[in-house]
Formats: structure tokens, C-alpha cells, sequence
């Protein structure tokens, strides 16, 4: 793979964001873009909307509307169905368990990094607090995850 094959294929993978704050996913979408990183990203509400979302039912039946995402970034604190019971879901579905799971989250406590590691999550960041550390973050994020890593969908 040439370096273009690469940037394309960094490109391509689609970014799912669970997170029902308004703010949190601006800035993590102004973040990503300050990175220059052209990730197509899309969002969910909550938990319940996540699953919605990759099993395809309900608004997100239409394949074209919902897209396999390469990674996902989940918060933990969400209404209707928190990010540990999504996980946990996502974790034990046969089809979903090996897009990488991203916690993102303001979170700092022991117990939730032990839970959702133990329920197969692929990484734990606490969030930033000033814009200026998410965009530090955002950086370091979509180096690993789109220049080190190989994702399993990226796989020929």
C-alpha cells in the first residue's frame, strides 16, 4: 500500500459516537477536524440508540443509513441505556464484538476502568477538560487508532 492507499483507507473508517451531551460531541467532533482527521462520524443518544443503530432496527434499518463503523467511541453516563450495559451488549454479540470500543468518558473512577475492561473494552480515556487538551487527545487517538492499529474491517 502506497502512502495515498493508506490516507484513504484511514479515511474511510467511520466513526460512531454514543454520547448524549450536546457539547461533549461538538467538541469531539471540532477536535477530530482540528487533527485534520476526514473521518465520516455520526452519532447516537444513548445506549438503546446505539444498538439500534448497529443491529439496524428501528430508524437505522436502511443499511445506507447506518453504515458498520470501524470504532466507537462510548460515554458511560447516558440516559435510557448507560455505556456499560451497551458494552456489555456489544461485547457479548457475536457480530458486533470485534468493532473496538473506545470509552470516552468524564469518569475517573477505578471501579468503571476495571467494569468495562472486564467487559471487553478496547481502551479508557477520560475525557479532557479544556478544549485544548481534547484536541491533544483527539490527536493521539486518531494516531493510534487510524495510523498504528489495524482495524478489523480494514482487513483485505
Amino acid at each position: 500500500m502506497d502512502t495515498t492507499e493508506i490516507r484513504e483507507a484511514r479515511k474511510s473508517v467511520m466513526i460512531l459516537i454514543a454520547d448524549d451531551d450536546e457539547d461533549d460531541r461538538m467538541f469531539t467532533k471540532e477536535a477530530f477536524e482540528e487533527n485534520y482527521l476526514l473521518n465520516e462520524i455520526r452519532f447516537v443518544n444513548d445506549g438503546v440508540e446505539l444498538l439500534d443503530y448497529l443491529k439496524r432496527r428501528n430508524k437505522y434499518s436502511n443499511p445506507d443509513d447506518s453504515p458498520r463503523p470501524g470504532i466507537i467511541l462510548l460515554d458511560l453516563n447516558m440516559p435510557k441505556m448507560d455505556g456499560r450495559e451497551a458494552l456489555k451488549a456489544i461485547k457479548s454479540d457475536p457480530d458486533l464484538r470485534s468493532i473496538p470500543v473506545v470509552v470516552l468518558t468524564t469518569s475517573k473512577a477505578e471501579q468503571d476502568v476495571l467494569q468495562t475492561y472486564n467487559l471487553g473494552v478496547n481502551c479508557f480515556i477520560t475525557k479532557p477538560v479544556s478544549f485544548a487538551e481534547f484536541i491533544e487527545v483527539a490527536r493521539t487517538v486518531g494516531h493510534y487508532w487510524f495510523d498504528i492499529v489495524q482495524l478489523p474491517n480494514s482487513l483485505d
